[in-house]
């Protein structure tokens, strides 16, 4: 025990005793042989002795215990304060001799360009008018390479420099060449055959370095961490990415065999390559439930399956299976159960049955959710993403839900959501702990487009997704084009009164002048929203908008009904849309589908009456080999109540809703029969649109994600009001005639026919933003249509 003692302390100990005291000694302490009259402290210069005597485990009046010293030498180093410490004994005098650590006159950064000061000495332990520790400084070292490595800089050194000054005082001074970026060159795949490189790199976070970089920053700058960069945390978590994409599509048997980052030779870049056995795909065999809770009747449970035999193995759906089992469960009044699923692999058959197994679970209540790492976003935001509350039965279908819900708020970093339960102050009590580690939120984007269909476009936006912590959403966007001019501000309360009740509102002005409609469109308005999720995948939304429209500039040679149409008008409507949504990925879906149904009544003061009414559906097929099959439908129909539909009301059919003919090309128009010339886009009260499109990965500059597309789009748009000498259609579909003045005669064409179109288009994701160049000839269409056979997109689009 007395190794703990220092050395000089040591040799006095022993010169001063002479040989070491006798059990009787060390007890009795009888005056003059073995107790601590006067305890004398050397070597202090700013500590005062009282707080050194304080720490002791050995006092005035108690006998020259060793075990007592060793301990108190212990605590004294435990403090930090003292680089040496030792013990001698002078007769009946401890003597305690110390050197204090230096204090911290000054921290400083010198060479840090990529990272401020600022956030570098909030990292770091060492503090001015802090302890100076040699220790403490190499853990501050060890940090800064971290956190420099997490920025992607691996060549970086940091050399601490401490320069003495007097009253043993310090300037710690941390040296730091940066070194340069070191980026992810190449992501390898090796044992993947279902699913391209390409397309298992969009499942990963971890991104490869894209040429043309910096240029691209330029343009889209975005104040989110680079996916670019390595980060062993992040390669981690692309491990499990990996497989839960595997296993939603029914491949049981994938794991990865390893997961490897090697860094160059010139410690500029990274190479990572992931090794994987895919194995064979799996389909749904029966799938059954069972129960030992008696009074429960499994044929009440069964409607919530959705596992169902035939269909495609999904990991995914077992998890929501159980989520739906234990809510309808505890519907029937059993709040403790464990459900759990025994799968049985049938590798002959290729396939998987599942068995739900509801037993009694333990009666263990949550006590507390304990949240830690979150320095900005408020303690409630991440509260209210729970499905278990303090007081709950503790559910650990609830709890994996709940860690889910967290993650996808986009507010902490990929991997940096923990949870975990810890037990509590009872047996039948559980604390969650919850670490979380933040990341940046602001974005701010700069981009421009040109579309054949809109013309040129630039963009700014600017955006914020967690407003001061609070999980506010807020929007400012402007947008400046050759034919539209849009500005429109928004913001959103996720969650009013935190409830599950979103809220929010938008400001808008749009200026409209289109080559393919004949007239001017200002329009300025406010919307305010609210919604509410019905379930994971039901969603409510109801909004109030009210918008003052003006149209002018209407061209004289433009059909006679266009302008009574030229006036400011007022519109007050109140809208819904319900959407179903189980697609896999809402920004790059492969499977699954989306319905939406939307309605628009106007007519709660305003000048304008009128009912719309839109339903769409668009379903997602992985095909295999990164083949996507896409099918959308859409329709659409308004009317007038107590009066016509006005032209700025009307639906509008072409371009990107129905390619191979120009936007507002489709529907009804007016010709002059005295010159024959066509008047641009009337509009139609009903419209449907349908497209089929198969998406193919060409294999060629995958960095570039270079697909190839085949498509056909078909739709029709028709049905027009407001025209005094409306008479019966003709077997030409005319509608009827009216005089134009000066003796010419206008006929309004609306032929509701069938449009057909079929096209290819290639597709590629450039730093610059998406690239997409379709080529579509329209099969089926009406001599007054106006067809557009090439259509370019570019830039970012938000």
């Amino acid at each position: 025990m007395l190794r703990w003692i220092g050395v000089a302390g040591l040799a006095g100990w022993l010169a001063c005793l002479g040989a070491p005291l006798s059990p009787a000694t060390a007890q009795t302490g009888s005056p003059g042989a073995g107790v601590v009259r006067e305890i004398r402290v050397e070597g202090l210069q700013r500590i005062d002795p009282e707080t050194v005597r304080f720490k002791l485990k050995i006092k005035v009046g108690d006998p020259f215990d060793p075990e007592r010293i060793d301990r108190s030498l212990k605590e004294l180093f435990a403090t930090g304060l003292f680089r040496d410490v030792s013990f001698r004994r002078e007769g009946d005098v401890l003597i305690l001799r110390v050197e204090e650590n230096p204090i911290i006159s000054r921290l400083a950064f010198e060479g840090n360009d990529q990272i401020e000061d600022e956030f570098l000495e909030a990292e770091v332990q060492s503090r001015p008018r802090g302890v100076y520790t040699s220790t403490r400084v190499q853990k501050d070292v060890q940090r800064i390479l971290k956190i420099y490595r997490q920025a992607g800089r691996f060549a970086i050194t940091v050399e601490p420099k401490v320069i003495h000054q007097t009253q043993n005082r310090v300037d710690l001074v941390f040296e730091i060449n940066e070194g340069p970026p070191t980026k992810i060159r190449k992501i390898i795949f090796i044992g993947n055959k279902t699913f391209s490189d390409a397309r298992l790199r969009d499942v990963i976070q971890t991104q490869e370095t894209v040429p043309w970089y910096s240029l691209s920053c330029l343009i889209v700058c975005v104040l989110f961490p680079a996916a670019d960069i390595y980060d062993p945390d992040i390669l981690a978590l692309d491990r499990e990415k990996l497989r839960g994409h595997y296993l939603g599509q029914g491949y049981a048997d994938f794991r990865v065999i390893s997961a490897v980052a090697e860094l160059s030779p010139d410690r500029k870049d990274f190479f990572i390559t992931f090794t994987v056995e895919e194995g064979a795909r799996y389909r749904f065999g029966p799938v059954n439930i069972t129960t030992q809770l008696r009074t429960l009747e499994i044929s009440q449970l069964e409607p919530v399956l959705t596992t169902v035999e035939g269909e495609w193995y999904n990991a995914n759906q077992i998890e929501q299976t159980i989520n739906k089992l234990t809510d309808e469960v505890g519907n029937f009044g059993f709040a403790f159960v464990d459900i759990r699923p025994r799968v049985q692999p049938d590798r002959d058959k290729r396939t998987i049955s599942v068995t739900y197994e509801i037993k009694e679970g333990p009666r263990v209540f949550v006590e507390r959710i304990d949240i830690k790492g979150n320095v900005r976003t408020l303690d409630k935001v991440i509260r209210r993403e729970f499905r278990l509350i303090e007081g709950d039965a503790f559910n650990t279908a609830k709890f994996r839900r709940s860690r889910q819900r967290i993650r996808n708020l986009g507010f902490f970093k990929p991997g940096k959501v923990v949870m975990k339960k810890v037990e509590g102050s009872a047996p039948d009590k559980a604390i969650i702990d919850v670490t979380v580690e933040e990341q940046r939120t602001g974005q701010f984007n700069i981009g421009a487009g040109f579309s054949s269909t809109q013309g040129i476009i630039s963009q700014i936006i600017v955006s914020e997704r967690n407003l001061l912590g609070k999980g506010q959403q807020l929007r400012a966007k402007l947008t400046l084009g050759a034919e539209v001019q849009d500005f429109d501000v928004r913001f959103t309360e996720p969650y009013l009164f935190d409830r599950n009740l979103s809220a929010g509102f938008d400001i808008f002005q749009t200026f409209r002048q289109t080559q393919n409609v004949a007239f001017e469109e200002d329009t300025r308005g406010l919307r305010l929203r609210t919604g509410f999720e019905y379930n994971e995948e039901l969603r409510q939304r109801f909004d109030y908008t009210l918008r003052s429209v003006e149209v002018g500039d209407v061209d004289d040679t433009a059909s006679l009904f266009v302008p009574e149409a030229e006036d400011r008008t007022l519109t007050s409507a109140l809208g819904q849309s319900l959407t179903f949504d189980v697609r896999d990925s809402k920004i790059d879906p492969t499977e699954g589908y989306i319905v939406q149904l939307s309605n628009d009544l106007a007519g709660l003061g305003g000048d304008t009456r009128y009912l719309s009414t839109r339903l769409s559906g668009t379903t997602y097929y992985a095909l295999g080999g990164n083949w996507i099959a896409r099918f959308s439908a859409r329709l659409g129909y308004i009317f007038g109540i107590g009066e016509d539909v006005r032209i700025n009301d009307r639906f509008l059919l072409g371009g990107d809703s129905l390619r191979g003919f120009a936007t507002g090309g489709v529907g009804p128009r007016a010709r002059n029969e005295t010159t024959g010339k066509l008047s641009d886009a009337l509009g139609g009260n009903r419209f449907y649109s349908a497209t089929a499109e198969l998406g193919i990965p060409l294999g060629l500059a995958k960095e570039f994600e270079l697909k190839g597309f085949l498509f056909t789009d078909v739709g029709s748009l028709g049905g027009v009001d407001g025209y005094q000498t409306k008479v019966d259609p003709g077997p030409d579909g005319i509608l009827g005639t009216g005089d134009a003045g000066d003796g010419d005669v206008l006929t309004i064409l609306d032929e509701e026919s069938i449009r057909l179109s079929v096209g290819a288009g290639l597709g590629i994701v450039t730093p610059l933003g998406p690239v997409r160049v379709d080529f579509s000839v329209p099969l089926l269409k009406e001599d007054f249509d106006e067809t557009e056979i090439f259509s370019f997109n570019f830039g970012a689009r938000f």
